[in-house]
């Protein structure tokens, strides 16, 4: 655990109406904020208290997120990697269902929003190397190497997927949930170079890279994409692992210094511009 209070950037939407096209913002853990094309896209919506079944038992979050569902924008779409619980919140995606005009999914789980009550003609699912364009952006639902479920009798009944976003010059890699596998090196060959890769980086274990990557293998993900700046994701909101607090940040840091990797860290609510990133002093530090 933090032995302090994460910082935390307070947005308002008179802030989002006014930033900058291509402005990125981490809400917390793997949920991101995009502004593209004048429009909003979020990732991976989980704004509950807690990444369970039920919210009086489960992973608590250390940090309240920068703004409410209420307080969001319209959104163009929500972008979806996989059924987990800490990535795929259900009070949250019944209370953007009303404000958020597609829901982009991989096989599968845009049945079970539909099963929440999600109108189905807004709802998109696609398989590994799909792709649909919205209002000027492309997005490709693209290889990943995980697991999906929801219960012990659900297991991989629904398939999971990372994203490429491409916005005018602009190209956007986000992981989701992966180990760490040659479709990196694939999905750089045939979609990068990318501008910023969203990669995950947090609740690891030697014993699960498999199906979460430890941050030298977040690194090397980076690099065979062809990633020009390296934004971790999946970290400093859960406790999901043995871990200390502030190990993927510190680690991942330290080696992007020592590879030349540029590598930005924004506080939760920081605004991010793509095309003008700054790499943040390592804030955890002083945690």
């Amino acid at each position: 655990m933090p032995a302090g209070t994460i910082p935390v950037q307070a947005l308002t939407v008179a802030q989002l109406d006014h930033a900058a096209d291509g402005t990125l913002y981490r809400l917390g853990h793997s949920t991101v904020l995009m502004k593209l094309d004048g429009r909003f896209w979020l990732t991976d919506p989980v704004f509950s208290e807690r990444a369970s079944p039920v919210q009086w038992a489960g992973p608590k979050r250390f940090h309240a997120p920068p703004l409410t569902i209420e307080q969001l924008p319209h959104l163009s779409a929500v972008v979806l990697s996989h059924d987990h619980y800490d990535h795929l919140d259900r009070d949250a995606v019944r209370a953007l269902a009303a404000k958020t005009d597609v829901f982009l999914t991989p096989l599968g789980v845009g049945d079970r929003l539909v099963r929440w009550g999600v109108p189905r003609d807004k709802v998109r699912q696609l398989d590994w190397w799909g792709d649909v364009a919205l209002h000027g952006v492309r997005f490709t639902a693209t290889p990943s190497q995980h697991f999906s479920g929801r219960t012990p009798f659900d297991r991989n009944a629904t398939l999971w997927a990372s994203w490429v976003i491409q916005s005018d010059d602009l190209r956007i890699f986000f992981s989701g949930d992966t180990g760490y596998f040659d479709g990196f090196r694939a999905i750089g060959e045939r979609m990068g170079p990318f501008d910023i890769t969203l990669l995950e980086c947090g609740a690891y274990d030697r014993r699960w890279q498999d199906v979460h990557m430890l941050p030298e293998q977040t690194l090397q993900a980076h690099l065979d994409l062809g990633g020009k700046w390296l934004l971790p994701i999946h970290n400093s909101t859960f406790d999901l692992a043995f871990h200390g607090w502030s190990e993927p940040m510190e680690t991942l840091y330290t080696l992007s210094r020592q590879a030349g990797v540029d590598i930005t860290t924004p506080v939760i609510g920081q605004p991010l511009v793509v095309r003008q990133p700054e790499g943040t002093h390592p804030w955890w530090r002083s945690e």
